[in-house]
């Protein structure tokens, strides 16, 4: 339980959340933030979940990551929404039957698009369920969002001029030849969103997708396109329910999908990962000084054991946490069984000159 590690005299901060947690291990603790952030929180696609305080130190956890209802969490291709000191997690629901998509060329896995879960926390450990906060249409395969399509990698920002929360998100037919963008708000982070418009940005097929909002309050889609071998950065409008013509095309002819990016003092990152289907592979990390200009590669984030698959799994975000530290998100893929599908949440530390995420056994 969590009375476990606040007895090991941790004090939690804003920061990762699960109802069911057990310690079987000691935890040496200081009371820095860097010390009790930098808990990594591995969830795995078993029932086995793993959580390090500190670099020397681990504790165990026996159970799967469960919400405020004892549910496992559902919420995959997932980006996190800080907004009023509580963190909002949005995902794709996988649930149901995975089936082989006939006729592709890869491994197209697939199951009945589930729609768009919400999470709420406080601290990044204890999630309550907000519930399905973007429903699929049911029987209706000309609508975009029907069960028979794909929902993925949700991206929730604010907008705080028009005071609206626009969703961001993948829309495909389960071959992938549709690609486009769909854009949903909301007035409440916990939804219910409404889809508004689904469209191929500036005339170009999407696939995997984020969002980026700066601090000057300008908004960025970073996308797959031309048939994932290239990635397309493109500034959004005031809105945040468009795109404008500021489109900028990076990583040319080098097949990169699942980006993230985030910014350390006046510069700006972006981790992908290859195009290997649910395989996983190498993530890659680029830097810039502005999103729309010249992106330059910086090599593989990740150091260690596995660190050539990303620890076996694929990257969906970054959320920065503060003086160069940030929490690193990922899913671990069960192609055949995508419900089982697990994640993998690591600390990240940015010094301006690299970008280090490891594995701790």
């Amino acid at each position: 339980m969590l009375e476990l590690l606040l007895k090991s005299g941790i004090t939690l901060p804003n920061l990762p959340n699960s109802k069911s947690i057990h310690a079987n291990m000691k935890i040496k603790t200081n009371s820095s933030f860097f010390t009790i952030l930098f808990f990594a929180v591995f969830f795995l696609p078993t029932d086995t979940v793993y959580a390090q305080a500190k670099p020397d130190s681990l504790f165990f956890l026996e159970s799967k990551w469960k919400d405020d209802q004892g549910n496992t969490i559902n919420a995959h291709g997932a980006g996190i929404l800080d907004y009023h000191n509580k963190y909002y997690l949005y995902g794709e629901i996988k649930k149901g039957k995975t089936t082989l998509v006939p006729g592709q060329n890869w491994l197209d896995y697939r199951v009945p698009a589930g729609g768009i879960s919400c999470y709420s926390s406080s601290d990044l450990i204890h999630w309550k369920y907000e519930g399905v906060v973007l429903s699929p249409v049911t029987d209706d395969p000309q609508s975009n969002i029907d069960t028979s399509r794909v929902i993925e990698r949700p991206k929730v920002i604010y907008n705080s001029k028009t005071k609206t929360f626009v969703m961001w998100m993948h829309l495909d037919k389960n071959d992938y030849s549709f690609a486009h963008v769909g854009v949903a708000t909301s007035d409440k982070p916990t939804g219910p969103f409404t889809l508004k418009s689904s469209f191929l940005p500036n005339g170009n097929e999407s696939r995997d997708m984020t969002l980026f909002k700066d601090s000057n309050e300008r908004a960025y889609l970073i996308y797959s396109s031309e048939n994932n071998s290239t990635m397309h950065v493109c500034q959004l409008s005031e809105d945040y329910l468009t795109t404008t013509k500021a489109d900028k095309r990076i990583f040319v002819g080098l097949n990169r999908e699942a980006p993230a990016m985030f910014k350390f003092r006046s510069q700006y990152y972006l981790i992908t990962s290859g195009t290997t289907g649910w395989s996983p592979n190498q993530a890659l990390c680029a830097r810039t000084s502005n999103p729309l200009g010249k992106w330059s590669l910086i090599g593989n984030p990740c150091y260690g054991a596995k660190s050539e698959t990303t620890y076996d799994s694929q990257g969906t975000f970054v959320l920065p946490l503060g003086k160069g530290k940030y929490l690193f998100m990922a899913d671990r893929w069960n192609m055949t069984d995508l419900e089982k599908s697990g994640y993998v949440w690591l600390p990240m530390l940015v010094d301006g000159n690299s970008v280090k995420i490891k594995w701790k056994n």
